[in-house]
């Protein structure tokens, strides 16, 4: 995939990561630092890429996700993200309002994607997908997002405060907002942060 990063006029191009389905490096464009993700040549997972950059693109205007600067079919350039995962950061900080703030905004962006009717997955175990910087958090990775009637990311992410124990387990509160996803029912999930 090197040939078609030397296309893109990119400085500086560095390996970053591989995942399941895609490799990501890093790289100058038009003095911006990018991530670049391309196809894993040994996934046999189609249209990834696009569907990722397809949903990028409804969701920035959320502003959710890193902001999107190129959308092919064969690669997907977005903003370079820096920060600490998710779990990283709630190791480590021991402030609990801050860590509260936090939380409260990624539930608030993953609340965004139930209304949108977009489920994200990986919210069970968002382990890499979700970056913490100065207070402000970027979620990564849609490649897998779909639409659905019924979407699953508030009660899943809850489901990882909960293993946590960073959430009082509370099912039958889940249960009310997975079967009625109303802000009133969001807002009781809030209180309990």
């Amino acid at each position: 995939m090197i040939p078609l990063l030397l296309k893109l006029r990119l400085k500086n191009i560095e390996y970053l990561s591989k995942g399941k389905r895609g490799i990501i490096y890093k790289a100058e464009y038009k003095g911006k630092r990018v991530s670049i993700k391309t196809k894993l040549p040994s996934s046999s997972a189609k249209g990834r890429i696009k569907n990722e950059g397809k949903f990028l693109k409804i969701l920035n205007k959320y502003k959710i996700g890193p902001k999107l600067i190129k959308n092919k079919n064969n690669y997907l350039m977005y903003e370079y993200i820096e920060g600490e995962f998710l779990p990283t950061f709630l190791e480590r900080e021991q402030d609990k309002k801050i860590r509260r703030k936090i939380i409260i905004k990624i539930l608030k962006q993953v609340r965004t994607l139930d209304k949108l009717k977009i489920n994200k997955l990986e919210f069970t175990r968002p382990l890499k997908h979700v970056f913490i910087k100065n207070g402000s958090v970027t979620m990564i990775d849609f490649e897998r997002c779909y639409y659905t009637e019924s979407p699953k990311n508030v009660t899943q992410f809850c489901q990882f405060l909960i293993n946590r124990k960073l959430m009082a387990k509370n099912i039958n509160l889940l249960q009310q907002y997975k079967e009625n996803q109303t802000e009133k029912n969001f807002k009781e999930i809030l209180r309990t942060i």
